[in-house]
């Protein structure tokens, strides 16, 4: 079998994960969606492939962050709004100062 192959999202397998997420996709965006996932899936393997020499440190960043190339870090400062009522006013909803925004429904996996 062609790794490749195994690593790609097939359609049933796609039309499995839409239905968990309970999103609705047209035909078009269910396929460009699909397309666009197993993109991300042959880059993740591309990555993969990469070899790297033994024992090199894991990093969380592409640039070293020192004390000569990052700038001091700020003080942190608690600045109240000036207007809290002009920020309330724009909200679709608001109740008891403060802004409501809708429920997201839940499903329970059986």
């Amino acid at each position: 079998m062609d790794p490749k192959r195994s690593r790609e999202i097939t359609e049933e397998v796609f039309e499995h994960l839409v239905e968990l997420a309970s999103l609705e996709l047209d035909a078009g965006e269910a396929e460009y969606l699909r397309r666009e996932l197993n993109g991300q899936l042959r880059a993740i393997a591309q990555l993969e492939a990469i070899d790297l020499p033994e024992g090199l440190p894991a990093t969380s960043h592409g640039v070293p962050y020192t004390e000569q190339t990052s700038p001091a870090l700020r003080e942190d400062r608690i600045e109240p709004c000036p207007d809290a009522e002009e920020i309330l006013r724009q909200a679709p909803e608001v109740q008891e100062r403060h802004i409501v925004v809708p429920d997201i429904p839940v499903t329970e996996l059986e």
